[in-house]
């Protein structure tokens, strides 16, 4: 008889996480329209602004880990997205560039608290013998988040202008709050002797394979978020954000079933699959100039990303003792932050050089790359050091 994954409190997590990542998206795509329109930014400054955020988060995956594996989680995670929430009243202040740069260093410092926190109590209530088919059911939540959030908010923002589009995203938010304090977080049992901080407590160093090959796959991710609506410009799609839409179904119908494949032993075969179908997408991106295969590649490239974050996500955690699961979801994270940084600053100077094309082509064989690189060497560093059986 299998374990039940959907329990009050599972059901809860994923509640809260949809909440508080609907109240992050609402602004993502607001916020560069809101410094053009209203402000009269650069692009060059709003991608200043845009990356401040990128970087609080790479500057602390590492210490969240640390403080979810050293302290109670449900407390951290309160705190965490207490304080997240509470940085959307400084949007109503904002006026300068340098205070938008200050607050997104500050609000992307509390979001990695928040998630790291949220990703670590989801993985204590799913049992072990579903956790990679629970991990893609929560995960997708940030998913539909992602797919929702962009419409309503630029519809908000269309209509009743910035002000009351944060105090959405505000509103929101306190609902997360309220819903995380429903949460039952099972206790951990407290070690017998303290560990000292070391290295191996911010990363996990036997991951660190794993996360150099991860950083081949999140710069394609990261080439995504920033160029694609402006690549979608430039061979003539005038409606891009569809992108996002497509993506986004690709990602939320292949998470709900991939983690139940990694569960009965498949985990490999998902991960192969995945950066296969994540290539081809990249190249179908960069080749084929209509809005169907605009949108397919989308689709394709989602179902890629939606097969793969589970997997990997998985490979971590499998990697790691139950006291250090919070360093291993800090360093997958972390993992993304870094080579989302990389995509979007290396990938401008491509784009520059030789246009959106022929990046776009770059990115697919840089998942080529991670692809031949995950079967002779991160598939064997797994098997080496995984510590929890599949």
């Amino acid at each position: 008889m299998k374990d039940k994954l959907w329990s009050s409190n599972f059901i809860i997590a994923c509640l809260a996480y949809f909440l508080f990542s609907c109240a992050f998206n609402l602004l993502m795509p607001t916020i560069p329209i809101y410094l053009a329109q209203e402000m009269n930014v650069p692009a060059s400054k709003i991608g200043i602004v845009l990356s401040s955020y990128a970087l609080a988060l790479l500057f602390v995956r590492p210490f969240c880990g640390f403080l979810v594996d050293t302290y109670a989680r449900k407390p951290l995670y309160l705190i965490g997205i207490t304080l997240f929430v509470g940085a959307f009243i400084g949007y109503y202040f904002a006026a300068t560039i340098l205070f938008f740069v200050l607050l997104r260093f500050v609000h992307g410092a509390f979001w990695g608290l928040a998630t790291v926190s949220a990703n670590t109590v989801a993985i204590d209530i799913i049992p072990a013998s579903r956790r990679s088919e629970g991990i893609g059911y929560f995960g997708v939540n940030s998913n539909i988040a992602m797919a929702i959030a962009p419409y309503m908010a630029v519809n908000i923002y269309d209509t009743y202008g910035f002000h009351v589009l944060i105090s959405c995203a505000l509103l929101m938010g306190i609902l997360s709050v309220l819903v995380v304090a429903l949460l039952k977080v099972p206790l951990r049992r407290k070690p017998e002797k303290v560990q000292p901080i070391s290295f191996d407590r911010f990363i996990l160093i036997k991951g660190i394979p794993i996360l150099i090959n991860q950083l081949f796959l999140s710069f394609g991710w990261g080439t995504l978020v920033a160029y694609a609506v402006l690549y979608g410009k430039e061979i003539g799609i005038h409606n891009s954000g569809l992108f996002f839409l497509f993506l986004a179904l690709g990602i939320i119908l292949s998470r709900v079933t991939s983690g139940k494949i990694v569960d009965k032993g498949h985990l490999h075969v998902v991960m192969m699959f995945a950066l296969m179908l994540i290539t081809i997408g990249f190249v179908c991106f960069a080749l084929l100039h209509s809005i169907y295969y605009f949108c397919f590649a989308a689709f394709l490239i989602g179902i890629g990303y939606g097969t793969l974050f589970p997997a990997l996500q998985t490979i971590y955690i499998n990697m790691a003792p139950a006291s250090k699961r919070g360093t291993a979801n800090s360093t997958y994270l972390t993992g993304f932050d870094l080579g989302i940084g990389i995509g979007m600053l290396f990938g401008a100077y491509l784009a520059d050089g030789f246009g959106f094309a022929n990046m776009y082509l770059f990115t697919a064989a840089a998942c080529f790359v991670s692809l031949w690189v995950y079967w002779f060497n991160s598939r064997k560093v797994f098997e080496r050091n995984k510590v929890v059986a599949m």
